[in-house]
Formats: C-alpha cells, sequence, structure tokens
C-alpha cells in the first residue's frame, strides 16, 4: 500500500478524535477518497490506542486538539441541550397519542421523567475546603450463631 497523503491522515485522526471507531474511519475514508484502509491502519492514528504509541508529534498534537474543540463544541449540538430533547419528546407524545398508541406514549413519557429528574445527569458531591471526612467514633461487632434461625446478637 502506497503512504498515505497528509490530508488522509488528517481526515483519519480528526474523525479518531471526534470518536469514531477505527471501522467507521474506514468506510468514511473509501467514501470520501476512494481509498481503502484497514481498520488497522486506522487505529495506528490514534495514540490513546496501543497501536498508536508511536504516531509522530505532529498528528499526536492535532489529536488533541481535535478531541478537546470535539468535547468543547457539544453545546452546538442541539441533542446535547436538554430543552431540545424535551420539545421533541413532546412531539413524539403527542404524535403516538394520536395513533393511539399508549404503550409508546407512556415509554416516552418515563423518558422525560427521567430527563428532567437528573438521572442522566453525572453531580459528584463536591468537598467544601473545611469539610473533614467522618471518623466513627463507635465501631460494635456481634458474633451471632448462624446455625440458629433466629439467632439474635
Amino acid at each position: 500500500m502506497a503512504a498515505l497523503k497528509d490530508e488522509v491522515k488528517a481526515f483519519i485522526v480528526q474523525a479518531l478524535a471526534c470518536f469514531d471507531t477505527p471501522s467507521q474511519v474506514c468506510q468514511a475514508v473509501k467514501e470520501q477518497y476512494g481509498i481503502e484502509v484497514s481498520r488497522q491502519l486506522c487505529e495506528r492514528y490514534d495514540p490513546t490506542k496501543y497501536s498508536g504509541r508511536d504516531l509522530g508529534q505532529k498528528w499526536k498534537t492535532f489529536f488533541e486538539e481535535c478531541r478537546k474543540r470535539f468535547r468543547e463544541e457539544t453545546v452546538d449540538i442541539p441533542i446535547a441541550n436538554r430543552a431540545f430533547r424535551l420539545r421533541a419528546m413532546n412531539r413524539f407524545v403527542e404524535k403516538a397519542e394520536t395513533m393511539k398508541n399508549i404503550g409508546l406514549a407512556m415509554q416516552i413519557l418515563e423518558q422525560a421523567a427521567k430527563e428532567t429528574g437528573d438521572i442522566y445527569v453525572n453531580r459528584a458531591r463536591k468537598e467544601e475546603v473545611g469539610d473533614e471526612p467522618v471518623i466513627p467514633t463507635r465501631i460494635q461487632v456481634d458474633v451471632v450463631d448462624a446455625r440458629k434461625p433466629n439467632a439474635e446478637p
């Protein structure tokens, strides 16, 4: 196989930085450039993988920049916005109700309840500067005879 042009390499690195799988990238390269590349070759352009450990510094830097930009720009993706998802769910519920599909409407309503109840939000408890871990003041150990069904400590 001939060496890839920088344009194709940049396309591969950028796609991998946006969390596309090597298989997806192979397909995209074939569609975009008409070049058949293997999944293993694509994987070599991902510095987070073992096979990409020897990737050149130029491509590593480009990968990190693309990944950082991708993560920051999720705000621009409508489906990443809760209000957008809720409006869409509202349309789907109305459509399901007009179709007399109550089961589907209930599933969508459950999904909306999860969405608004922050079930999909990772909220780690931040410890304040003055917070100290709670130290146990008393530890009690009881020995119970497990052979007796109603044994008490």
